[in-house]
């Protein structure tokens, strides 16, 4: 690991340097990679950083590095851990205990192991080697750490999950039951000041990735370079990656109980990537016909309105109803109701004042609000019994989501955005 010599990533956002100043961070997995470069990012945001590293050369010259870009020496120390052993992270929290004030302010789980194979004929050491790291790794740490974090009142806790894709199933398996993690205790620990999520980095060419591309793209019947070039809009650089991390641990109240991304971290953060990692939003879409503007307009007055009256009916549950109603939708969505109706609000004023291109720029993740009514749609068809009753409600759903998905495709400026639309029947 070299030193770096360019600012970092996080520093062009409007992030202010220094704003975790006192707080001390644990990074698995941080020797090399998006680990790195969330711990680099952590310590120009005023944190301390412990790497959490298997590798004791990685681990060693990463805490260097970040020292000798930082200094003085002490913004970083290696501390040689094998996540999934409950010894090792006993020692950690140990070492750690008698260090830096004695407490631990923010856990990423970064540290993973990435196995590729069909299902069938993955050993199943592998996948007891991929649930070692991936998942039994993220719950010794939350034993180690989640209690003194509830005892203060304060702390982040993240996990990274993963979009599930073939031919990675001891990965995508396990990501998928950590993000699930993360989950569940948020909902464990709403309104105690700690603050829990889950984070993906999207594609990112790290050496872990680097070593399971071959076959992987081979299973795909792809070449490596037609595999990149197929994921070139998802596909982000290990310094981004960790910059977004680190972004949304610095946020971290307004992502509680949220699966988020690094693109979506950077973008709130006001972080610009690159030209080359912005895949399709560096495009300038010219103001469309005005009888456009106003179906765009009207479709997200529509949508707004269905959200609002959706999120007070959430208010007249019950209290066990209307959080797990509440978590269900801020998981799925991305965001909070709130936060939602923010975003359509100053959407739908950019529509109605005729700025088209500010309304594209604000890059309102409609997509996820249209993937929370597709679940919805299918816990309306699991719960409900009565066919008749079952079809209303599927109706109801379904044109919430067509709503989102018009909307969407007038901003992509699809000609008939009606042909566009998924078939339900």
């Amino acid at each position: 690991m070299t030193s770096c010599t360019s600012p970092p990533l996080i520093s062009t956002g409007n992030l202010k340097q220094g704003c975790l100043s006192g707080q001390v961070a644990v990074v698995t997995g941080a020797g090399r990679g998006i680990g790195f470069e969330a711990a680099r990012a952590l310590v120009w945001l005023g944190a301390r950083v412990a790497i959490a590293e298997i590798n004791p050369l990685t681990g060693k010259s990463a805490a260097d590095s970040i020292n000798s870009e930082f200094g003085p020496p002490g913004k970083a120390c290696f501390i040689r851990t094998d996540v999934g052993n409950a010894r090792d992270v006993r020692r950690l929290a140990k070492k750690l205990a008698g260090t830096w004030g004695g407490r631990v302010d923010i856990v990423l789980n970064n540290a993973t192991l990435a196995l590729v194979g069909p299902i069938h004929d993955t050993p199943i050491r592998d996948w007891d080697l991929s649930y070692r790291v991936n998942m039994r790794g993220p719950v010794l740490l939350a034993q180690a750490f989640l209690p003194g974090m509830l005892a203060r009142h304060s702390g982040t806790f993240v996990c990274v999950s993963s979009s599930p894709g073939p031919f990675m199933g001891p990965y995508e398996t396990m990501k998928s039951a950590q993000a699930e993690l993360a989950n569940i205790a948020a909902g464990e620990t709403e309104n105690s000041g700690v603050h829990i999520f889950a984070i993906g980095p999207g594609i990112v060419r790290t050496p872990a990735l680097a070593d399971a591309m071959p076959k992987l793209a081979k299973l795909y019947g792809k070449t490596v370079d037609e595999f990149f070039a197929m994921s070139a809009a998802h596909e982000l650089s290990p310094e981004a990656a960790g910059a977004g991390f680190a972004a949304a641990i610095a946020l971290a109240p307004r992502f509680h109980g949220q699966v988020l991304g690094s693109k979506q971290a950077l973008h709130i953060a006001g972080i610009d990537l690159p030209e080359s990692e912005k895949g399709q939003s560096t495009v300038t879409s010219p103001p469309p016909a005005l009888e456009v503007m106003e179906q765009a307009a009207g479709l997200c007055h529509e949508v707004r309105a269905t959200l609002e009256e959706q999120s007070q009916g959430w208010q007249e549950r019950s209290m066990f109803e209307r959080q797990w109603v509440v978590r269900d939708f801020r998981k799925e969505a991305g965001m909070p109701a709130e936060q939602w109706l923010e975003a359509l609000a100053r959407l739908q004023d950019l529509l109605s004042g005729g700025d088209w291109q500010g309304a594209i720029n604000l890059r309102v993740p409609l997509q996820q609000l249209a993937h929370y009514y597709q679940h919805l749609a299918k816990l309306a068809e699991g719960y409900e019994k009565d066919p008749e009753t079952r079809r209303k409600n599927m109706e109801i759903v379904l044109n919430w989501e067509k709503s989102v998905l018009l909307l969407e495709a007038l901003f992509n400026g699809t000609a008939n955005p009606w042909n566009n639309l998924p078939d339900h029947s």
